[in-house]
Formats: C-alpha cells, sequence, structure tokens
C-alpha cells in the first residue's frame, strides 16, 4: 500500500512539471468586420509581465504554458481572453468596441470616425460636466476644460451671453464658433448688447439649449476640422450630440432636480479713511448730501452726526450695509424629467425641464421650459427615419441694463464708504411716483427705483426641429438627407417707468414694445460610402450638397410720455413712433470629402467645399475651399508594452466668410415721414462696396500618445492660421457724399500651442483618481486693417471716453487697449504742470484684452460610491479697461488717492490738492485705468454619493439615487486687479471684450444635485 502511494505521489508531481511546462503559440489576430490582419495588438500572459504583439500580417508569438490565459488588447477592440489548451495555435477575431474611450469621435456633420483616421485635433466633454454644478447657459461650462478654448461670459445675470473664442481671435469680426445639434446647425443669434451708453445683453442661442438634453459635447477648433461647414464654421465648430433612447431597452426614466444659490462677491479694496464731501469738507445741507453720495474727497471718519440726502442725520463713519446689500440672494432650481424605451426596431425619448432661476438683481430673473422629443425608426432593413422636436419657452424679467448708461442698477457701487444705500430704498415717493434722486447725476438711476419699477422684459418662444432619413443601399453606403429648421419668435418690453429722473415731467415714456422672428433654415443631402479597395487599402468617400436660409424681421412701436399712470402701452403716449427692420440671406454649398486609409495605420484626407453666397455680388460670391489632413498610427509599427497608442497628425485648411451685414454691396434708400404732405426720403451715408468672401487658411500639427493602457495621454497640437481680405469698416472724407464704408483689406494672425494632458495616477476595485490639465499659448498679431493700415478702434467705456479705446492695431495683438501715458522727462520723471498736475503724454498700447496662455486642472476622484472632483482655471497675459479703476480714482475711493489727503500731492517739488490731481490723473492719463487681467479660479466643485445599488434590489420602480454638493465660482485663488473680478465684462460681442464697469458683481454659488433613475 505505501509502494502504490509513493507511485502515485511520484507519477503526479512528476508529471506536473510537463503539464505546465511553456510552449510557443503561434496565431493570427484580424479584424471581425473585414477579415483584414491586425498589428500592434498586445498579447499577454495574464497576471505576468510576459507579452508580445503581433506584426504587420497580424500574426503573433508567445511563450505560454496550457492553462494560461491569453489576453488580446488593441485600441477600438473589445479585449478578449483565451485560454491555451493543447494547441499550440490560437487564431483571434477581434471585434469593434465603440465605447472605449476616445476611439470613435463625431465630427463634421455629425459623423462618427475612427480615432486614428482623424488628422485634426478633437475635443470632447460629457454631459456631466455640465448637469451638476451648472450653468444657465450651458456653453460657460466649457470653460478650463479643452485646450484651445477661451470663453468670456458677460456680467449681466442669468440668460446672459457666452462669448467663445477657440484658438484666440480668428477674425476681427470676432465671431463665436458654430454650434451644431445632432449634425444641423443650431441659430446662435446674439440678441442685444450693452455699450458704453448702456443698453442690456440680451442673451445668445445656445443659452436655450437644456443642459439635461445634451449627452456630450465636441469641440472641433481648426479649420480642417470645420472646413466642411462653411463660412460660419470660420471660429470652430462645437457639436451637440443630445440624448436618444436605446433600440431594444425597457422603460427608463431619469429625474434630475439641481437647485443653487448664489451670492455677489466683492472684489473692491476702497478706502475707508475718508467719507462723502469735496475739499476735505462733509456735507451741510441736504442737497450737498445728495450732490456728493459718490464722491469720498470729504474730511476723516470720526463718528459724528452729519446730514443726509433727506435731512435726516446719521453717522459719519463706516456705513453698516455697503453696495452688495442692495442685492438679494440669487437661485437657480431646475428640474428634468426624461423617459426613454425602444420600440421594437426603434426607439424614443421625450424630456421636460423647468428653469427658475432669479438674479441677484431683486425683481429680475429667468424662467426657462424646454420640451423636447426625439424618435428612432428603422422602416426597413435598409430604411432609417429619425425626427426630434425641441420647444423652448423663456421670459426675462427686468434685465438689467449695464455700462455706465442710465437705468442701471449697479450705480450703488461708488457711494461713498459712509452712505448705506439701504437708506435709498424703495427707490420712489410712494405717493407721486418720483424717483429719489441719490447723487448729482440724474442718468444715474436709483438701483431700487429700476428693480422696483423697471420694465425691460424679453420673451422667447421657440422650436427646433430635425428630420433625417437615412437609406442604406448596402452595409458600406448610404444616402441621407437632413432637414432642420430653428424658428424664434422674440418679445420685448422696454419702458421709461413713471417717475423716473430724467423723463419729461417725470412722465417716462415707452421704449420699444416689439415682436421679431428669426428663423434658420437647413437642407442637406449626402451620398457616402466606405470601400475596401485591396487588403491593404480601404476608402471613405462622402459627397453632399446643403441649402442654407436665414431670415430676420422685427416690428416695434413706441411712444413718449405716458399720459396716465403706470398703464404702459402704446395708446397711453402722448406721441407714437415705430420701427422695422428685416433681412435675409441664402447659401448655396456642394462638398466632398475622401478618407483614403492604409492598412489602417495611414490615412490621408482631403475635403472640398464650393459656396455661393448671396450676400455678395454676382461676379464675387462664388469660392471654393479645400482641406488635406494626414494620419499615422505609429504605435502599429512599434513593439512596446508601455506604448498604447500614438498618432501624428497634420493638416492644411481653407475656410470662407461673408458680410456680417447682408445689404454692403448696393445703394438704398430711405423713405421717411412727410413734410406738409409731401413725403420724404434720404440716402446713404456708407459708401457700398464690391466685396469677395474672405478666408482663413491654417496649418496644424499634432501628436496624440497613451501610455500604459492608456493611463497616461497626451494631445499636443500646433497651428498657424492667418485671415485674408476681411471686411473692414473705413472713414471718408465727407465732401465725398459719403463719410463710412465698408472694404475687404482687413488680416489677423494667430499662432499658437495646445496641450492636452490626461492621467489616471490610481486606479483599483475601490478607488481611482483621473486628472487632467490643459494649456494654450498664444501669439496674435492683426497685419492689415484699412487701406492705410490705421488703428479700428472698437470700444470704449464712458469714464475715459475717447481717452481709452480698444483697436485694431497694425502689428499688435489684437483687441488692443489704447490708452494715455504719463509724459516723462529725459530723465524719466513723471512731468506735471505748473498746478502740480500730471500732463498728458503718448497715446499708447498697453496690451491685448484676449489672453496668450490659459487653460483648466480637472481632478476627479472616486472611491467606492463617493465621488470628489473640482476644476482650476487660469487666465494670463491680457489686460482689462476698468471703468471702476478710473471712477475709484476720480471720486476718491481708491486706495492710492489716501496718499497725499492731508498735505497735497508733491511731484517734481510742486505740491498739488490731492482731489485735483487724483481727477486730473484719471482723466488724463488714462493708462491707469489700465488693469491686468491675470487670474486662477477655483472654478467648480462636485462632491457626490450614489447609493448602494443593492438598497434598490427589492423595488421595481427606483433603481438609483446619485446626491451631489455643488459649487461653481468658489474662489479666486490668484488676481492682480486690486478692485475687480478681471473677467467682468458688460458687453457681449468683441468691440467691448476686455472693457468692464458698472455690471452686476460676480457671484459665487452653492447647492444640490439630485439625480434618480427609475425603471
Amino acid at each position: 500500500m505505501v509502494k502504490k502511494l509513493l507511485l502515485f505521489f511520484v507519477l503526479v508531481f512528476g508529471a506536473y512539471p510537463l503539464l505546465a511546462q511553456s510552449k510557443t503559440v503561434t496565431g493570427t489576430v484580424t479584424d471581425a468586420t473585414d477579415g483584414s490582419p491586425l498589428p500592434g495588438v498586445n498579447v499577454l500572459v495574464q497576471g505576468t509581465t510576459t507579452g508580445s504583439q503581433t506584426d504587420f500580417d497580424g500574426n503573433y508569438s508567445i511563450e505560454a504554458a496550457s492553462g494560461d490565459v491569453l489576453v488580446f488588447s488593441f485600441l477600438g477592440m473589445k479585449t478578449q481572453s483565451v485560454t491555451v489548451g493543447a494547441s499550440n495555435t490560437i487564431n483571434v477575431s477581434m471585434q469593434e468596441d465603440a465605447e472605449q474611450l476616445g476611439e470613435v469621435v463625431v465630427t463634421a456633420l455629425g459623423i462618427t470616425k475612427e480615432q486614428r483616421k482623424v488628422g485634426y485635433a478633437v475635443t470632447t466633454v460629457d454631459a456631466e460636466n455640465f448637469t451638476k454644478a451648472r450653468e444657465v447657459n450651458v456653453a460657460n461650462s466649457l470653460a478650463g476644460r479643452v485646450a484651445g478654448v477661451n470663453i468670456k461670459g458677460t456680467s449681466s445675470g442669468p440668460g446672459g451671453t457666452s462669448k467663445i473664442f477657440l484658438r484666440g481671435l480668428s477674425s476681427t469680426s470676432g465671431g463665436s464658433p458654430l454650434f451644431v445639434i445632432d449634425g444641423v446647425p443650431l441659430d446662435n443669434t446674439q440678441r442685444g448688447s450693452a455699450g458704453q451708453w448702456g443698453g442690456a445683453d440680451g442673451g445668445d442661442g445656445i443659452g436655450n439649449i437644456n443642459p439635461d438634453d445634451i449627452e456630450k459635447m465636441t469641440v472641433l477648433k481648426g479649420q480642417s476640422a470645420s472646413a466642411l461647414y462653411g463660412s460660419r464654421a470660420s471660429n470652430g465648430v462645437i457639436l451637440i450630440t443630445t440624448k436618444k433612447g436605446k433600440k431594444g431597452s425597457d422603460w427608463e426614466v431619469s429625474y434630475n432636480t439641481n437647485y443653487t444659490v448664489e451670492q455677489g462677491v466683492d472684489f473692491t479694496d476702497f478706502q475707508k479713511e475718508y467719507g462723502q464731501g469735496v475739499g476735505g469738507i462733509k456735507p451741510v445741507t441736504a442737497p450737498d448730501a445728495r450732490t456728493t453720495a459718490r464722491s469720498s474727497w470729504g474730511a476723516k471718519l470720526d463718528g459724528s452726526q452729519v446730514v443726509g440726502f433727506d435731512g435726516n442725520q446719521y453717522t459719519y463713519d463706516v456705513a453698516k450695509n455697503n453696495y452688495l446689500d442692495f442685492y438679494r440672494t440669487g437661485s437657480n432650481f431646475t428640474n428634468t424629467v426624461g423617459v426613454t424605451k425602444g420600440l421594437g426596431d426603434g426607439s424614443f425619448r421625450v424630456s421636460a425641464s423647468y428653469l427658475d432661476a432669479k438674479s441677484i438683481v431683486p425683481n429680475s430673473g429667468v424662467k426657462r421650459y424646454n420640451f423636447t422629443f426625439s424618435a428612432d425608426q428603422n422602416i426597413t432593413d435598409k430604411l432609417n427615419v429619425s425626427a426630434q422636436i425641441s420647444y423652448i419657452d423663456e421670459q426675462t424679467d427686468n434685465r438689467p441694463l449695464l455700462s455706465d448708461g442710465p437705468k442701471n442698477p449697479n450705480n450703488f457701487l461708488f457711494l461713498a464708504p459712509n452712505v448705506d444705500p439701504t437708506i435709498y430704498a424703495p427707490g420712489y415717493d410712494p405717493v407721486t411716483g418720483a424717483e429719489t434722486v441719490f447723487s448729482d447725476d440724474i442718468y444715474v438711476t436709483n438701483p431700487y427705483f429700476i428693480a422696483n419699477q423697471g420694465v425691460n422684459d424679453f420673451g422667447r418662444k421657440r422650436t427646433i426641429s430635425i428630420l433625417s432619413t437615412k437609406y442604406n443601399f448596402t452595409e458600406n453606403i448610404y444616402a441621407m438627407v437632413r432637414m432642420g429648421n430653428d424658428v424664434g419668435h422674440d418679445s420685448d418690453f422696454q419702458v421709461d417707468p413713471w417717475g423716473l429722473a430724467y423723463t419729461g415731467d417725470l412722465k417716462g415714456g415707452l421704449g420699444r414694445k416689439g415682436q421679431s422672428e428669426t428663423t434658420e433654415f437647413n437642407l442637406e443631402g449626402l451620398l457616402a460610402g466606405s470601400f475596401v479597395i485591396t487588403d491593404d487599402f480601404e476608402l471613405d468617400a462622402l459627397l453632399g450638397t446643403n441649402l442654407r436660409k436665414n431670415r430676420f424681421e422685427t416690428v416695434g412701436v413706441g411712444g413718449g410720455r405716458f399720459v396716465l399712470p403706470y398703464l404702459y402701452t402704446p395708446a397711453n403716449t402722448e406721441t407714437q413712433s415705430r420701427s422695422y427692420g428685416f433681412n435675409e440671406r441664402e447659401v448655396q454649398s456642394a462638398y466632398y470629402s475622401l478618407d483614403f486609409s492604409y492598412k489602417r495605420y495611414l490615412t490621408l484626407s482631403t475635403t472640398g467645399r464650393y459656396d455661393t453666397y448671396s450676400t455678395l455680388p454676382a461676379g464675387n460670391r462664388d469660392i471654393f475651399t479645400p482641406s488635406v489632413t494626414g494620419a499615422f498610427t505609429f504605435s502599429d509599427l512599434i513593439n512596446s508594452e508601455s506604448l498604447s497608442y500614438g498618432k501624428f497628425r497634420a493638416s492644411y485648411a481653407v475656410t470662407s466668410g461673408e458680410p456680417a451685414d447682408p445689404y454692403l454691396t448696393q445703394v438704398y434708400y430711405n423713405s421717411g415721414n412727410t413734410f406738409n404732405g409731401i413725403p420724404t426720403g434720404s440716402s446713404p451715408t456708407s459708401l457700398p462696396n464690391t466685396l469677395k468672401p474672405f478666408t482663413i487658411s491654417e496649418y496644424e500639427f499634432g501628436l496624440d500618445v497613451k501610455f500604459f493602457q492608456n493611463r497616461l495621454a497626451f494631445d499636443i497640437s500646433y497651428f498657424d492660421k492667418k485671415t485674408k481680405n476681411e471686411i473692414q469698416n473705413a472713414q471718408y472724407s465727407i465732401s465725398s457724399g459719403f463719410s463710412s464704408g465698408v472694404i475687404g483689406n482687413g488680416s489677423v494672425q494667430n499662432k499658437g500651442l495646445e496641450v492636452l494632458v490626461t492621467g489616471v495616477p490610481i486606479q483599483n476595485d475601490d478607488f481611482s483618481w483621473t486628472t487632467s490639465l490643459n494649456l494654450t499659448t498664444l501669439k496674435n498679431e492683426v497685419l492689415k486693417t484699412d487701406l492705410a493700415d490705421n488703428p479700428i478702434n472698437l470700444g470704449q467705456n464712458r469714464g475715459t471716453l475717447g481717452n481709452a479705446v480698444t483697436s485694431f492695431v497694425v502689428g499688435e495683438a489684437g483687441p488692443q487697449i489704447r490708452a494715455y501715458d504719463y509724459t516723462y522727462d529725459a530723465n524719466g520723471n513723471i512731468v506735471v504742470d505748473a498746478a502740480g498736475l500730471p500732463v498728458r503724454g503718448e497715446f499708447k498700447n498697453f496690451g491685448s484684452v484676449l489672453p496668450n496662455l490659459y487653460g483648466g486642472w480637472n481632478n476627479d476622484f472616486n472611491y467606492k460610491g463617493f465621488n470628489l472632483s473640482f476644476l482650476i482655471d487660469y487666465s494670463f497675459g491680457n489686460k482689462v479697461l476698468s471703468a471702476t479703476e478710473y471712477y475709484s480714482t476720480w471720486r476718491g475711493l481708491n486706495k492710492t488717492t489716501l496718499v497725499g489727503r492731508e498735505g497735497g500731492v508733491t511731484t517734481n517739488g510742486i505740491t498739488a490738492d490731492a482731489e485735483a490731481y487724483y481727477k486730473a490723473l484719471a482723466q488724463n492719463i488714462t493708462g491707469t485705468s489700465v488693469v491686468d487681467g491675470d487670474f486662477i479660479k477655483l472654478r467648480q466643485l462636485v462632491l457626490g454619493y450614489s447609493l448602494p445599488s443593492d438598497l434598490f434590489q427589492n423595488t421595481n420602480v427606483l433603481k438609483g439615487v446619485n446626491i451631489s454638493l455643488v459649487a461653481r465660482n468658489l474662489a479666486i485663488l490668484m488676481r492682480n486687479a486690486k478692485n475687480i473680478d478681471p473677467e467682468n465684462n458688460f458687453g457681449a460681442n468683441i468691440n467691448y471684450t476686455g472693457i468692464e464697469g458698472t455690471s452686476l458683481p460676480s457671484t459665487r454659488s452653492i447647492g444640490l444635485n439630485v439625480n434618480f433613475k427609475l425603471q
């Protein structure tokens, strides 16, 4: 018995090494789609460091033992595991994995492509990044997340415009990128903007879209990426992919509620040693107190009693409340319900959302309803039809007027430190309705008055519809017809309220009560296919045509003084006025795209687009614009365990543009009112010109590499783009019969480097950390302006009116701030006049309003059911023309004005009174109003928890709950500007970009987001 046991152990353990003995395993790895060999596939013995890769013909060889598991992995393919058996040959057919990160990207026309075939920079941002810590305008949520993207929202409260620059200033028009929803362009018209004379930001088209309906956004930054879209894509393209139903799925219901509160943040650092008054004297009468409320040239604050604007006594000391106490706590409350269901060989999704965004300005805010329905159905095996319709109903109440104009609710900013703003409430006499004037200027409206009595309402009812049919002739050849219609009906109601101080007899007036309609229609036809030419060559081809029509029409009525108080109708005005506007345009286009691929690792692509613009004269309205790109996936040729993916890319493209105004090439005469019963007319003073499409050409080179099974990735792009024949304003002598005109002479060049680094430093079953850092460096130069290359002035603020402007200046980055410097003597000393006041010197360039270095750092931590993420973004290299800096100096609030208060300001042995000196400084040396725009911000923070799934195992409805604490704009970690948020600005277009003054304060928001999944 013992001998038999010994023999058994000898046989078993003696044979084990033979069973476990390694052997050479060989085989071929092919693509399941077409059977072609796959080079560069990683083959690894599971649990070891033993690995290999397939060669050009898909063959591999590896040492393994029976029972070992071979893991086959390849970017874009589903990973497969195969156990080694008795055979020495293992062949594997790999399936495509479209879900693998970054492998399949959405490109122009909504067409998905393998990442390896794309020869230009594409960045995708998933919905989660802008549905938790959300913005009312979803475009603002892209800030800091995409290399090359710089976003400037207006300081106008909820519903404001998002100004987006892709790769800097693409053209002197400063246009925004084209937004495309599911392949169809979206009308992103900006509805009004503030300037130095006032006005309100009317918002833009993308601000109407519900973030909960978005699956992802894809940013096409370069001209090659956006070339197929034509003129409006010259500033880049942002593709929006919306959420859809899934075929074969059961009922799925999601409910998301988001509530945040926001408060204004005081970034001023004003002096609080001297109070209200002039000449170092406190006010002694009620009229003195009213006219000096915004003048801090009085005596030192001493806690004594001083007369106020209403004749009452107030303490001459730092006021208990400051300008921020005028504002309330704002809030954003959003509720969205989405329902999806698969229906046979189709699916549908329907959603409804309600937003109630209350501004920090009392009685101001936005309410928005969004309803969306989408359906997709295979009618036959070859024919598919999909449809989508979205309806938006938005109402904005008492939208704030900005800048330095009348009816601005932000005028308490410059109150003397002893003046409490709450004493001016409610802003009007309850009996007569007359405005309570609080300063020396009746055009500086009492904020309480305009908040309580103001009417500046905007409404929008908008329908976006998309219908698409696709017919598959074969598995690889199809035709598509797609139609999109975007119709917006807008209403506006603007009133000078009864009692407004600067109106005639305080009776106010009807500014405008109007209606307008904006329409964009797109009809597109495509024929596309994929062809295997040989075992090594593939061809993807597309031929298409597009018809785009845009139309705008508006009509409005207004009137002079109201007859009866508070009845704000046209019939209740002493005089009436009317207005009408109309324009339309059409673009007819044809285009092609060809992708030639060699063994999957080398792709050469070319596109061409032919456009005919109705806005240009018949002889000059046609243009053909080409592009060519190359993508070389070199990782397929390198046998490296650490390199997961590597691609070089290069491209060259030309895109075209047309005039912003459709009627610049002909003379149009205007009809006017009658004179003594005889009709009148007028001829234009703007000279028409024979224009042609301007062009933007761009070179781009890039490198995409990923290491360690995609744990570390680099996406690097260098670009050089230039515009030619841009349409510019020109000035003429009125003796010619014309005072202005347009010419096609402008040119701008942009060079830049974009870097995106993504890493997963930690990843295990319980904990993961994903981090990404993006940065962009830019060099912009204006090459040409008008025929004489004169500076072209853009915008200014009223404080430094005519003495400081933004301009396009040849040889400088644009827009450039131009202002007056000091006069200096031969030794570099500041020159003053006989009274000791600074002498105005050279009108010079102080820097661009756009940054030359910007980006963001995003981090995402996950531990079991917990999630923590934060975003820090930064911007460097730009300047800001600050009205706050000007007024705070002029009015004695700026801390710099403390120097010389008692003994005067002495320069070169000459002493001047401090008040006179600093007022002269603000007016004469306007360069002192130019401040540094650098900042680093903690932009977003999210702390979330997903309840364990086993809590819902016994429920038939609730399947999951995620709760998140969310915050936006938490802190400025670094800034050089002393008294402002460097991002504050009142203008929504390029003319007023980088100009700050008398807009809403920046806000900080914090709240809660809860998402329920039901089935």
